[in-house]
């Protein structure tokens, strides 16, 4: 589920975090307890965005791809893969806005005829546009395109966000082509990322960061989670950042990994969950934290912490190279289990998987979830965030994403080193 919904002050905190102390200090001040002083200097000077070299690759890389299974062309729709492919971006109104790319030749367009002029401003591969008019079937363009590209008969893939209306309006227009899933052609280009991606996604990582510092440190008595959320957003958007997400959950509504319904006022002693996102140049972070609010953790806070943290690590040894992404869930989820709580998804305990794939979108492939195959490579990037909740009393997450390198797993973030310090200094 995409948590940007959940940015409410009724249902706020995907994310876990346990802390103490920041409450006394502003955004500007240092805070005695933990040294950090809080920075909102932009942090996106000097970050490169895709290349169209890069963008080029990736076209080569889906035509490979296409010839390998003999599959003709892929249809993309407005999305993240249309802006993988191509760099652009288009809102996807009812108005279709199509590129085809072809087993074979150059990516075309199809898009409104009043549009047509926009598009070529933006356009950074292909040039070829087939325009509709608005008494015109874009579908019956979408059909030329295809066989202009020398795609008559045969197997045409469509992306996974392909809006339902589109594909079947295809399909009326050009009955005698294959339609199938394009996941065999997308996944393998957008899951295994390269040093240009993850660079963007590490500085998107140190800005989230920094800016979940700043807002723990606006934390007082009678706050509630949408106040940690503004402040979350106004710090993204400060060091250069988009923001895209920042929730919170205090005391039991800590326990529900989406949040809770239930008004939330911040009270001494509360565990405090948080998790947070931003984008930068289209590619996103997620950090969780857990901490304890204004006092010393109790020994109950301070237990269950710890046992996260052991899961967390336990999760980051089991991400090697050639092993199955299901091992790390496996890994972490033994801690959990083997500490009494579960088994398998039952509360009290981890409920959901440990880990998802992190890219352009927040959530994609490569999820640490049981039954999970995939044999880990070098350029998967995903979180590992074993949760455990216990409804009534209150919830811990801890959250990092890896990438991995042909040395294994590579931190983004680097774990919490203590209840009280959530980053590392």
């Amino acid at each position: 589920m995409n948590r940007r919904n959940f940015i409410s002050a009724s249902s706020i905190g995907a994310g876990a975090a346990i802390f103490t102390g920041l409450n006394s200090c502003s955004p500007t001040e240092k805070n005695e307890k933990t040294g950090f002083v809080p920075n909102t200097a932009a942090m996106t000077e000097g970050i490169s965005p895709i290349s169209v070299n890069e963008l080029k690759n990736r076209i080569s890389k889906a035509q490979r791809l296409m010839q390998e299974q003999e599959i003709a062309a892929i249809l993309l729709d407005a999305g993240t893969s249309l802006k993988y492919f191509t760099g652009l971006s288009w809102w996807p109104s009812e108005r279709p806005m199509i590129a085809v790319i072809p087993a074979l030749g150059e990516i075309s367009y199809v898009c409104p005829g009043f549009e047509e002029a926009r598009l070529k401003e933006i356009i950074v591969v292909g040039a070829k546009i087939y325009p509709w008019q608005e008494d015109e079937s874009p579908y019956a363009q979408i059909a030329l395109a295809l066989k202009e590209a020398g795609v008559s008969i045969g197997k045409v893939a469509i992306e996974e966000r392909m809006r339902f209306f589109i594909y079947n309006g295809v399909k009326k227009e050009a009955p005698q082509l294959d339609f199938m899933s394009g996941d065999s052609i997308t996944v393998p280009c957008r899951i295994i990322k390269s040093p240009a991606e993850i660079a963007l996604m590490q500085r998107a990582t140190d800005i989230t960061s920094r800016a979940i510092q700043i807002a723990l440190a606006s934390l007082k008595v009678g706050s509630s989670p949408s106040d940690f959320s503004a402040a979350v957003a106004m710090a993204h958007k400060n060091l250069g950042a988009n923001h895209e997400f920042g929730m919170a959950n205090f005391a039991e509504a800590s326990a529900f990994p989406h949040g809770s319904t239930q008004p939330q006022i911040l009270k001494n002693g509360d565990v405090v969950l948080v998790d947070c996102g931003c984008t930068v140049e289209g590619y996103q972070s997620d950090i969780s934290r857990t901490i304890v609010f204004g006092a010393e953790p109790t020994k109950r806070q301070q237990e269950i912490w710890d046992l996260e943290k052991k899961a967390q690590a336990a999760g980051f040894t089991a991400a090697q190279l050639g092993m199955p992404l299901q091992n790390v869930d496996a890994a972490a989820r033994k801690v959990i289990t083997d500490a009494g709580f579960g088994p398998g998804y039952k509360l009290p305990g981890l409920p959901h998987r440990t880990g998802h794939g992190i890219g352009m979108d927040g959530h994609e492939w490569g999820n640490a979830v049981k039954g999970n195959r995939q044999l880990l490579e070098p350029g998967m990037c995903f979180s590992i965030e074993p949760n455990i909740s216990i409804v009534g009393e209150f919830g811990v997450r801890l959250e990092d994403c890896v990438y991995m390198t042909d040395q294994g797993p590579k931190w983004f973030s680097q774990p919490s080193p203590s209840i009280d310090q959530p980053f590392v200094l």
